[in-house]
């Protein structure tokens, strides 16, 4: 008589880990961060136990792109169609509701842990060559806690043996204190807007300050937001003199405050007041996120890296408590 083997006990091969992917939290100081590996998503970042950044729990599918990763391209991609060394290539389409490519391939992927330390974790993924972007691009993002706050540092590495373009940016929601957007004070450096269509936010053209459309976005000179609706991309960003890098700052009217500031290689800023039809969730926090190019650059090739095969490229960026 042949013996048959017991079946494996199915608990042997669960999955265990939290369902926003393997945790990594962070400490130095005053300052703690938690990362999320689906995303490499920056799930909360505190300073004295104060949030900078919208939060979500280690067991809670992400809320949308909250403290997402974008590559290999931020933003939207419109319609999905784009033309790249001279062919054609589709997306697909991962904003339905505008018919976009929304946020890059790499915000829902399951990032590797490579390096962690007690302040500092790196995570790494592969985006493999699939249609629509048949190209091998390696990215890994930095995260580190020093006394100026979190650094994030990302490099992007093209495996393939052509050109690939690229993009990136993070996705955080900035909370400056108490209250909502309406009640916080912005100060954003920026003397252009790229205007988009109001039902699609599809790209229009890249204008001043000096229309009746686009006044109500210039806050060079730091101003309450108030009811202002704003998911626009910025860019003729102003150096801080004092930093010598670009800083936004968002603030509360009890004085605590948010800022966010970055270097080179980072023209364009997305800025997002998340307004949502659920009252509960609506301008709960302020999106920030700076860019190597602006939304559809895909398409028009404007301020778009190209990736030569095995040449890496950098970027950072820094939140820190005000």
């Amino acid at each position: 008589m042949i013996e048959s083997t017991p079946a494996a006990s199915p608990s042997a091969t669960i999955d265990r880990r939290p369902i926003s992917g393997r945790r990594v939290d962070l400490a130095h100081g005053a300052y703690t961060a938690s990362i999320a590996s689906v995303g490499a998503s920056l799930r909360f970042l505190r300073h004295e136990g104060r949030d900078l950044v919208v939060a979500f729990d280690a067991d809670e599918v992400r809320p949308a792109f909250r403290g997402a990763m974008l590559a290999p391209w931020p933003n939207r991609v419109v319609d999905g169609r784009y033309t790249f060394a001279g062919v054609d290539y589709q997306l697909a389409l991962t904003e339905p509701s505008r018919g976009h490519a929304l946020h890059g391939l790499a915000a829902w992927s399951d990032w590797e842990l490579v390096a962690s330390s007690t302040a500092s974790a790196t995570f790494q993924v592969v985006i493999e060559a699939q249609d629509g972007y048949p190209f091998r691009v390696q990215v890994a993002a930095t995260y580190t806690l020093d006394d100026d706050g979190l650094r994030t540092e990302v490099e992007a590495v093209n495996l393939g043996d052509t050109d690939a373009p690229y993009g990136t940016g993070p996705h955080p929601y900035l909370v400056a204190g108490e209250g909502r957007v309406d009640d916080w004070t912005l100060e954003l450096p920026a003397s252009k807007v790229l205007t988009v269509t109001p039902d699609r936010l599809s790209p229009i053209a890249v204008e001043d300050f000096e229309g009746d459309d686009t006044r109500h976005f210039d806050f060079r000179t730091p101003r309450t937001i108030g009811d202002t609706f704003i998911d626009h991309a910025f860019t003729d960003l102003a150096t801080d003199a004092h930093a010598g890098q670009v800083v936004v700052r968002v603030t509360s009217p009890g004085g605590t405050g948010v800022a966010m500031h970055w270097g080179d290689g980072l023209p364009w800023v997305q800025v997002h007041t998340a307004d949502q039809p659920v009252p509960e969730l609506d301008r709960l926090g302020l999106a920030v996120e700076p860019m190597t190019c602006p939304p559809d650059a895909f398409s028009t090739g404007t301020d778009l890296v190209v990736l030569a095969p095995n040449t890496p490229h950098r970027v950072s960026w820094t939140i820190a408590a005000l």
